[in-house]
């Protein structure tokens, strides 16, 4: 049968942009859509005298956009078929499976802001609009701008199947979160980079721009995170509070590494202020938004759960962020 299948891959930008382009396949029922190729000297992943990377699908999903077709996420490899330098998705999945028998469980929590006209949705093109404090969870005018957006790219997470699990306003107005999860390492960053791109696809629809930008407004305003929380087997089971507690002393011992690939604009976000630790300093707490690792108040009390780190920006690679998370916590029990 004839599909549209829209292939998706990260280029070689830092961070990594999204990619596509359509083929018409002849798929049969339950094969996997064929490798592919494109121009990486376009895309920053070749040079022009031997310009072919090859598209290797790796995640398939409905096209939940044109409610036909598929989306097809795609590695990037070298025309040996080795990985690209550029694919952090196959040392996630290396990593995710030697620890797979501590059953790492992800959910990424993707805060955004809206951008029309070089501004937030919503702001006045010429001066700024209230102090933030009534736009967290807001509703009404004036409080929130592009909600129909946000309640578009919902539906289409849910008709393409992805396990998305909620929405709000964020703190600023403009800005928007979202979360997929619970899912393992590579299976909730391949749904993330999905959800992004169905996402930004339905802003330009309506001439908008997403800004993954981690402080994408100077000043009194919070800055955009990609919130990560993190639980293994041992976490969530009777008494996992002491393993919570593991979880974040070995975070603490790769602090460095994981804030130096954590995303663009630590230095701008994680100043200490806005709900923020500084990228500077290493602390966990129970309920503490002002900490590097948050235990939430119910884990706290439950004595099992997980714990979330508030460090990764909102332009991170899910990828590289859990390998992280997953071999630092993973690798010393």
């Amino acid at each position: 049968m004839l599909t549209k299948a829209e292939y998706i891959w990260l280029d070689g930008s830092s961070p990594p942009q999204l990619r596509s382009k359509v083929k018409i396949i002849d798929l049969v029922e339950g094969q996997k859509p064929p490798i592919w190729g494109f121009d990486g000297s376009s895309t920053l992943q070749a040079e022009g005298s031997s310009s072919d990377c090859v598209l290797f699908p790796a995640f398939v999903c409905e096209n939940s956009l044109e409610h036909s077709g598929i989306l097809v996420l795609c590695e990037v490899l070298n025309t040996n078929l080795t990985a690209h330098k550029s694919n952090t998705r196959q040392e996630c999945a290396k990593i995710a499976k030697i620890y797979e028998g501590h059953e790492c469980w992800f959910g990424l929590e993707q805060e955004y802001t809206l951008m029309k006209y070089k501004r937030p949705m919503g702001w006045p093109l010429d001066d700024e609009p209230p102090p933030q404090g009534d736009y967290y969870c807001g509703n009404g005018a004036g409080l929130v701008a592009g909600r129909e957006i946000v309640s578009e790219h919902l539906n289409a997470c849910l008709d393409a199947g992805l396990q998305i699990c909620g929405t709000n306003a964020e703190g600023m107005l403009g800005q928007w979160e979202f979360q997929v999860g619970a899912l393992g390492p590579v299976e909730v960053s391949d749904q993330l980079w999905i959800a992004r791109f169905l996402l930004q696809r339905i802003a330009e629809d309506y001439g908008v721009g997403v800004s993954y930008d981690a402080k994408p407004i100077e000043g009194d305003w919070n800055g955009s995170g990609c919130h990560t929380n993190f639980s293994t087997k041992k976490m969530r089971a009777e008494g996992g509070i002491t393993e919570c507690y593991k979880a974040c002393e070995a975070l603490e011992k790769n602090a460095e590494l994981h804030i130096q690939n954590y995303g663009t604009g630590s230095e701008r976000r994680l100043t200490g202020e806005h709900e923020t630790c500084s990228y500077k300093e290493f602390r966990w707490g129970v309920s503490d938004r002002g900490a590097s690792i948050r235990i939430p108040w119910q884990v706290a009390k439950e004595k099992r759960g997980y714990i979330e780190d508030r460090r990764p920006n909102a332009d991170c690679d899910p990828y590289v962020v859990t390998r992280l998370i997953t071999e630092s916590t993973c690798k010393t029990k």
